[in-house]
């Protein structure tokens, strides 16, 4: 990369921003700037004026909390600007302090010695924000489900072992009721709706128990809580399909993937984003996100490469498409699965089949195409003789003699 003739390095802090811009002096030589602004908005206005009275087309930082947030947003309308990977921006032992640190991002800027992290347009960005919060909230449902599970096992009530969803709709009366005040097993056990009813004699027995004044109170409090989060759950459904209306079509390019249902498909948009020009091809996509093998070899040997760290709401995302797509039936990916597992384990397969579901989603945006199935049998077909040849070994060390006749 060719040397930046104006560019600025910014050390981003909570409270502060140190700047560094280098220009062309009139000696010839480079000249250089530092001047340290406050972080709100004002502060982060003069610094844009400043930056732009020095003519910088330029601006790097570190990638600092989410500190750095508002200063890129604050620039990128008006100068280029480039999020940096902290591990790419170590300085020289001994010299650390915030002028220093923005004079050396400035420098390696200026040289081309750094890369920019993928930062996704705004659109993006709002996407992201939403589906992120969504599973915080629905993994913090899962957390309170298992409080209210241990609170119904400590009041004696085996409401689990007779009903298989304790929060269905007949689960869901009965705990009401018990709130309210209502402990008689028979009272309860006539609650139940549906084929439960076929179970009310050992509801009868599943529901006396010791229930007290303290787990009512925290019971009540679980069910309260679990609404409120199922009601800010539905409200941020409706604010995603609000934002990813513009990318309808390629979540539904995305749903034709195995494993890949509507809230996946939304979550995947706002980690990679819809334009997948941004990555010039589907291994950089792959070890952007960090779901790739890692390459570790030194002295003509190669060590265990294991998967780097990338952007866990992704990470969770393609593990729960990969178990989704490892359960269904005739496709690739199961296949695929099926082949590794005996292999490689449990674990490595689901990674596996999620960077193959990465890399079909990189396609399937990039082309505008719907996922096509290479079939249950293609490791088979790709492999025939192979196959053949494992098959005839495996029948003859069970003590069989094997002659293959081709079929009419």
């Amino acid at each position: 990369m060719a040397e930046v003739e104006r560019c600025a390095g910014l050390d981003v802090h909570q409270a502060s921003v140190t700047a560094c811009v280098r220009f062309p002096a009139k000696s010839g030589e480079r000249g250089q700037e530092i001047r340290t602004f406050r972080s709100t908005t004002a502060g982060l206005v003069t610094l844009r004026d400043w930056l732009a009275s020095f003519k910088v087309t330029l601006v790097g930082m570190e990638s600092t909390s989410v500190y750095w947030k508002c200063v890129y947003h604050m620039l990128e309308d008006d100068f280029e600007c480039w999020l940096l990977n902290a591990q790419h921006l170590h300085n020289v032992p001994g010299r650390k302090t915030d002028v220093a640190d923005a004079a050396w991002i400035c420098q390696l800027l200026e040289h081309g010695l750094v890369r920019p992290s993928f930062v996704p347009p705004k659109p993006i960005r709002e996407l992201r924000d939403l589906t992120r919060y969504r599973k915080t909230l629905i993994e913090e449902r899962t957390r309170e489900v298992q409080r209210l599970h241990k609170v119904v096992e400590d009041a004696g009530l085996k409401l689990a072992s007779v009903a298989s969803e304790v929060l269905g709709v007949s689960g869901r009366l009965m705990l009401d009721a018990l709130v309210a005040g209502t402990h008689d097993p028979e009272v309860l056990a006539e609650l139940a709706k549906g084929r439960l009813r076929t179970k009310i004699p050992a509801l009868r027995e599943a529901l006396e128990g010791h229930f007290m004044g303290h787990h009512c109170i925290l019971m009540g409090e679980l069910l309260a809580h679990l609404d409120y989060i199922d009601e800010s759950i539905a409200r941020l459904n409706l604010e995603v399909e609000r934002v990813i209306a513009p990318f309808v079509n390629d979540v539904e390019l995305l749903q034709t993937i195995p494993g890949v249902a509507r809230r996946s498909a939304e979550v995947l948009i706002a980690e990679i984003g819809a334009d997948m020009t941004r990555f010039p091809s589907s291994a950089h996509l792959a070890s952007w996100a960090g779901y790739c093998p890692g390459n570790n070899e030194s002295a003509g040997k190669h060590h265990s490469g294991k998967t780097r760290k990338g952007s866990k709401w992704l990470h969770k995302t393609l593990t729960e498409a990969a178990r989704a797509a490892s359960r269904s039936k005739n496709n690739y990916l199961a296949a695929q699965y099926a082949r590794l597992k005996g292999r490689r384990g449990d674990k490595k397969a689901i990674v596996a089949v999620g960077h193959s579901m990465l890399v079909i989603a990189y396609h399937l945006l990039s082309r505008q195409q719907p996922y096509s199935d290479l079939g249950n049998d293609y490791f088979h077909r790709r492999q025939s003789e192979v196959y053949k040849n494992r098959l005839v070994r495996q029948l003859e060390r069970m003590g069989f003699e094997v002659a293959l006749t081709p079929a009419a």
